[in-house]
């Protein structure tokens, strides 16, 4: 595994070309490739200059990537573009403040289908998060991708009770080190 931070743009291709045949592969299948590979790499130019930001890639021996996992701290104020606004409508801008703020935010986790069910995605998600500041880190996900949300419970993460009547189609995840302390 190697870690990155700004220069993940140095491997920005090989990532990008990951990206792109996971997350347009089932349940993601609805996305039009050249669509999201465009999104994924405007978004990484951003992403990586943020601030806080990391990345853990698995390469093969050929040196594509295998697997990739992304994320930064989180800032205040709490942000509201992409699926943030169903963040704090699911969870409530209290409850955001008190778990999500200045937690450790992971934004993308991919890996392939020829390394899946080898402990890749775990091994990148630990690698990722094994020195945020209290263990304070989170994740959102769709809640249409099945595999991926009893993925997250098999290795611990948990879900905050949505608000009453506030359910989205987006499934927010604690930290294990941080879900004993759930208010």
């Amino acid at each position: 595994m190697r870690h990155f931070g700004q220069d993940i743009l140095t491997v920005a291709d090989e990532l990008t070309e990951a990206y792109t045949e996971i997350f347009t592969a089932p349940p993601w299948d609805h996305r039009n490739a050249e669509e999201t590979r465009s999104a994924f790499r405007e978004r990484l130019e951003t992403d990586a200059r943020r601030p806080g930001f990391r990345a853990v890639l698995a390469l093969s021996d050929s040196g594509g990537v295998d697997g990739f996992v992304t994320g930064w701290t989180t800032p205040s104020p709490f942000r509201s573009d992409r699926a943030y606004g169903k963040v704090t409508r699911r969870l409530g801008a209290d409850r955001v403040d008190a778990l999500l703020v200045g937690a450790f935010e992971v934004d993308e986790l991919g890996v392939r289908a020829r390394a899946r069910g080898t402990g890749l995605g775990r091994r990148l998600l630990s690698a990722l998060t094994a020195t945020v500041p209290e263990g304070r880190a989170w994740l959102l996900t769709w809640d249409q991708a099945h595999d991926t949300l009893a993925f997250y419970r098999r290795i611990g993460w948990t879900e905050p009770e949505p608000l009453p009547g506030q359910e989205t189609d987006v499934v927010v995840f604690l930290a294990p080190a941080k879900a004993a302390t759930t208010p």
